[in-house]
């Protein structure tokens, strides 16, 4: 509790700027920290769609609509529904991804946020124990979006790569008419 009125009491104090900068450093730059859960189970994988409409018609069931920007694996959403079930249901679906929030709590503490007190909160919530455990850590946000190399690394020069000989190949003019109407 004293962390999370320090979080709240900090956020009260700064501006609303470097709030957002902050969560956006913090939740939107990395997959450790990603607060979509599914990311942390099937990344990009086909398996997410499916693993999402069967989230969609958990919520539904009970009720409840997302709107069309709403993804409903957003930790948000997830204790939006948990918040509208009796104590029991809630508690056991929040233990549901309970080994992803540790995940993502273990990530936080790694880099210091003060929002790990939050996901610790919710694990508490769950009825399970805040622990760290091992994750898989964020590759640097440049290279995880770099375009490949395009040809190949081919030159303008017309060499093969920057700095290597380029072999030529000669080939006859009657030679290579032949190939092309072959």
């Amino acid at each position: 509790v004293a962390e999370l009125r320090a979080l709240v009491g900090a956020m009260l104090r700064s501006e609303p700027m470097e709030i957002e900068s902050r969560y956006v450093e913090t939740f939107d730059r990395g997959r450790a920290t990603s607060l979509h859960l599914f990311e942390h189970v099937h990344g990009d994988s086909r398996d997410r769609g499916p693993a999402m409409i069967d989230l969609v018609q958990t919520y539904e069931k009970a009720g409840l609509y997302l709107s069309a920007d709403e993804l409903p694996d957003h930790l948000g959403a997830v204790l939006e529904f948990a918040s509208t079930q009796p104590a029991a249901l809630a508690k056991a679906f929040l233990g549901e991804v309970a080994h992803i929030l540790n995940a993502i709590f273990s990530a936080l503490l790694k880099r210091e946020s003060p929002y790990a007190s939050v996901v610790a909160a919710v694990l508490e919530l769950a009825g399970q124990k805040a622990q760290a455990v091992p994750f898989t850590a964020d590759e640097p946000m440049d290279e995880a979006w770099a375009e490949p190399e395009a040809f190949n690394g081919c030159s303008s020069r017309g060499q093969s790569r920057p700095g290597q000989a380029q072999p030529i190949h000669i080939v006859r003019r009657d030679a290579a008419e032949q190939q092309r109407a072959a």
